[in-house]
């Protein structure tokens, strides 16, 4: 079984975004959102010699990814290959996961009130195609493929030049989203947008976000009900009172 990986070589990155563009137009991604975005570092050092580096952030399909297990409904889940999927007929649009992704690739669709992110173009790549930002990166500055084909070009990048994941002590994950670029450089990308702790929600915030709309919606539902009943009653009453 495949084990996917990507690798971005931010020393050929133009930033043009075309790779945010041709995944917003391959999965029509509601504007505002972005299942794959470009971003840019502050500027760093001293002048003359100030430097800055286009980031390229994705979902990272953790080898322990944390979304997975707030999820409450089973909906997001890793394949054997790595992969990790959110199942739109099971999500319940909840946002635990959302708040749990340390590299914030996660969204709630305004459009079908559901989870949204990159699942490395899941059905492309089951028809032998790349995903849609590999295939058209101007720069060639994405790869694609299994990490663990010793003679593909993910394999070579990661264990034989180097490429870095985006990942701190205090989140150690395993990203499988890489990254080759000077040290320095890397460094800065990791300082400016590092990987937050995951937000796991406590049992008493948890039954704010869930449970209580719920409940009520239920109790609410409930008090309708007998206030019609009530309403029905009073008005057979004041018919039976007029003859």
């Amino acid at each position: 079984m495949a084990r996917y990986a990507m690798v971005t070589d931010l020393r050929k990155c133009v930033a043009c975004k075309a790779c945010t563009v041709a995944c917003s137009a391959e999965w029509d991604v509601p504007t505002g959102q972005a299942r794959t975005h470009v971003r840019a570092t502050p500027l760093a050092g001293e002048f003359p010699d100030l430097m800055s580096s286009p980031y390229v952030a994705q979902c990272n399909h953790c080898d322990h990814p944390p979304c997975v297990e707030p999820c409450p409904s089973g909906a997001t889940f890793q394949g054997d290959d790595g992969i990790v999927r959110v199942d739109g007929d099971v999500c319940i649009g909840c946002g635990f996961c959302v708040d749990a992704c340390p590299y914030e690739a996660r969204y709630i669709s305004p459009r079908t009130k559901k989870v949204d992110k990159c699942d490395f173009c899941r059905p492309r790549i089951e028809r032998g195609e790349e995903p849609a930002c590999v295939a058209t990166c101007t720069a060639h500055a994405k790869y694609f493929g299994d990490l663990e084909d010793r003679n593909g070009e993910v394999h070579r990048l990661v264990f034989h030049v180097g490429a870095r994941r985006l990942e701190t002590a205090a989140v150690a994950v395993g990203p499988n989203v890489y990254y080759l670029g000077r040290p320095e450089q890397l460094d800065l990308v990791l300082a400016s947008f590092p990987p937050r702790p995951p937000q796991l929600l406590t049992a008493g915030e948890a039954w704010k976000k869930l449970a209580r709309p719920l409940v009520i919606g239920v109790v609410g539902a409930t008090f309708l009900g007998q206030a019609v009943a009530f309403f029905t009653q009073l008005h057979k009453g004041e018919g039976d009172f007029d003859e």
